[in-house]
């Protein structure tokens, strides 16, 4: 009973994830009534107004606000923040706010939520939406979200502010409000959001060393009204701020500021100077996570095999350590695993002191990794610091990999 039930689950789930989308593509669908309903000046007036207004509800609220507390408000125009970002039926609040949190604990490695770099644009487009693991809010992720009942409320019923929103605009301008004004603004909304997951980790340029694949695009930050600096935003997160410099769009940013002026919210984090200098020392976290990006990008495999090669001659250096953990093998397997692993730091060693002796074309030089680094992230005096890193994992990778290799293949007669 159990197995049954089991798979009763199992196909349910599996139903539901196809099921999901479909809303989704209805939606794109219903762009094409207006082939029926017409299209006029204030239809598209409409639209251009609901696309900013709740692009702001989404920029400020979903992001600035509940995902990083940059600024501070009141509960009631916090409520009204979510209600229009929520009308952009893009999920409830805590749910948003609780995923993109886990985006950047994990940035660009495989527990991020919706990474280009690891698992594709069309994944990191939308294809995580509907993956099957973020349909359920993680209210763990967001406890100072989740002991607010208003915004409990708000996630869940994910979807009621847009239907709201949809049926005031089709009793004040029509079907032809409907379907250009609510629903073109809404497709056009979902996919400049989604752009920010799906090519700002991946087109623009790195001013700042994150760790990650994060870029300033200034035609996304246009289109997102400030979203595209995601480098500068990966830098420092807590900035309401996230155009550091004077010619940097960011058109969240001003509106807020006129909100500040007449008191809805106050307390704007600015980006420090040392921040936006790139005179702040970067952190150990980012500078390892920076130096196993670039010692993955090199061929292991490839090193290894020339060096192998460069080994053939000097094997018999190594015959006494090869030949006392075969030696020792049965013993260990038996018991005794402290000896085995003493003899295979053994080998181990001897392979350093040997690699470390010859030419070694095939290993990358200080300079083979600076010219990758340099290629790879953004110039700050952090990438020594990283190359210094990366040249020792790609090291321990390769002495591994050649006493794992070595051990297997010395079968005593």
């Amino acid at each position: 009973m159990p197995d049954n039930h089991t798979a009763i689950a199992d196909n349910r789930s599996l139903m539901s994830r196809i099921a999901a989308p479909v809303p989704f593509a209805l939606v794109h669908l219903l762009c094409f009534a207006a082939i029926w309903t017409g299209v006029s000046l204030t239809d598209i007036a409409l639209a251009f107004f609901l696309y900013g207004l709740r692009m702001f509800g989404i920029t400020a609220g979903y992001h600035r606000y509940f995902s990083h507390r940059t600024f501070k408000t009141s509960r009631v125009f916090g409520f009204i923040l979510a209600f229009i970002a929520q009308s952009s039926a893009q999920r409830g609040v805590i749910w948003w706010a609780s995923n993109h949190r886990q985006h950047h604990r994990a940035s660009d490695t495989e527990e991020d939520v919706h990474s280009p770099v690891r698992k594709g644009f069309w994944y990191a487009h939308m294809g995580w939406i509907w993956s099957g693991h973020h349909e359920k809010t993680d209210y763990d992720a967001a406890p100072d979200l989740a002991k607010l009942p208003e915004l409990m409320w708000l996630d869940k019923h994910p979807y009621t502010p847009a239907v709201i929103m949809g049926v005031l605009v089709t009793l004040l301008f029509g079907w032809s409000g409907l379907i250009v004004g609510f629903f073109w603004s809404t497709v056009a909304l979902w996919h400049a959001t989604f752009c920010i997951n799906s090519l700002a980790h991946v087109y623009g340029r790195q001013r700042y060393l994150t760790g990650d694949q994060s870029r300033n695009n200034w035609w996304l930050a246009i289109l997102t009204m400030g979203e595209g600096w995601h480098n500068n935003h990966h830098h420092f997160q807590s900035a309401a701020r996230q155009g550091f410099r004077w010619y940097e769009v960011d058109m969240t940013y001003y509106i807020l500021q006129g909100c500040r002026r007449l008191g809805l919210v106050w307390d704007l984090a600015q980006p420090p100077k040392q921040v936006v200098e790139n005179e702040r020392k970067v952190a150990r976290s980012v500078v390892e996570k920076a130096a196993r990006q670039l010692a993955a990008s090199f061929q292991v495999d490839a090193i290894t095999a020339d060096l192998k090669a460069s080994l053939a001659e000097h094997y018999a250096k190594l015959e006494p350590s090869f030949d006392k953990l075969q030696t020792n093998v049965a013993a260990t397997l038996a018991g005794w695993h402290q000896h085995l692993e003493g003899d295979m730091e053994k080998v181990r060693e001897d392979i350093r002191e040997l690699v470390a002796k010859l030419p070694a074309q095939a290993m990358p030089t200080g300079a083979d990794l600076m010219a990758r680094a340099q290629k790879m992230f953004a110039r700050t005096p952090a990438l020594g610091d990283v190359t210094e890193r990366a040249r020792e994992i790609l090291l321990e990778a390769i002495y591994a990999e050649l006493a794992r290799q070595a051990v297997p293949v010395r079968v005593k007669p």
